[in-house]
């Protein structure tokens, strides 16, 4: 039987970037506590797609969409006036959302993520989503939160590049000149370091609201990958594999509920090991 800590019945919590992989995992685990998920996205043909594969398990009352850009602030306004007016009390933020930017495509390079000739556009772009949104959602639904003086959990979504270093080489492709291979980009690194720095102002600036403040830091996570890339990147992992999908569920309960009520500005990381070798 869960523990009663786990159970997140009554609550409310927010996902933003929530129609995608992790994120519809994320709305699995707080739905399997007895939370109500908010999945906010700004595709609304994925917003379909997410609620139909989460209604297959789940009960439909408890799955609220919303169509948000995390870069705009009036579209997360209206979202925040949308949650007032139906009454609903935010009690769960996982800042979630970002951009994977495709390197490679059928052996094609479609940008270059090469640190030498990143566009600044792509800068712009992949940091507003991925750092500027998890401000902008951290300061109006985190006010939310602290405007009641009822707690909260807000959780930022980093990664084990947060303490590590990429290993470019695993992205090698051959046949392309070594100017021209792909990397993993610049940002990535950039924003998943910022999430962690993020965590730790959040968890002092309302802890006083006890609003708490943590970060989860996935490994690489299978998802139909090319042979040779799980290849070389589960060489890098002492348990020698990438993570399921569904991994990371638990950790999700975990720092969610108040089964970590004394758990504050920590980054959980969750990498099979990669980041201790």
């Amino acid at each position: 039987m869960t523990s009663e800590k786990f159970n997140l019945a009554g609550k409310h919590a927010i996902i933003t970037g929530g129609a995608g992989l992790l994120g519809i995992e994320h709305a699995s685990a707080l739905l399997e506590s007895n939370a109500t998920v908010i999945i906010t996205d700004i595709s609304e043909s994925l917003l379909s797609k997410a609620r139909e594969t989460l209604e297959v398990n789940f009960n439909p009352e408890k799955i609220i969409t919303f169509k948000m850009d995390v870069t705009d602030l009036e579209e997360i306004r209206a979202v925040v006036n949308q949650i007032e007016d139906q009454d609903i009390r935010v009690d769960i933020l996982v800042n979630n959302a970002a951009i994977d930017p495709k390197v490679i495509d059928d052996g094609n390079i479609v940008e270059s993520s090469r640190l030498e000739t990143f566009s600044l556009d792509s800068w712009n772009t992949q940091i507003s989503v991925g750092l500027t949104g998890a401000f902008l959602a951290s300061q109006n639904f985190g006010s939310l939160m602290a405007r009641d003086k009822k707690g909260g959990v807000i959780l930022n979504i980093a990664s084990d590049l947060s303490v590590i270093s990429p290993d470019h080489r695993i992205y090698r492709k051959e046949g392309i000149e070594d100017k021209s291979q792909p990397v993993k980009p610049i940002t990535y690194s950039v924003i998943k370091s910022g999430l962690v720095g993020m965590t730790l102002y959040l968890a002092t600036y309302w802890s006083d609201l006890n609003i708490r403040s943590n970060a989860l830091s996935p490994g690489g996570i299978y998802n139909e990958h090319d042979d040779e890339f799980v290849t070389k990147l589960s060489s890098l992992i002492p348990l020698g594999r990438m993570a399921n999908r569904d991994e990371y569920r638990s950790a999700i309960q975990f720092l969610c509920s108040d089964a970590s009520s004394y758990m504050n500005g920590q980054n959980i990381i969750m990498d099979g090991g990669r980041s201790i070798w």
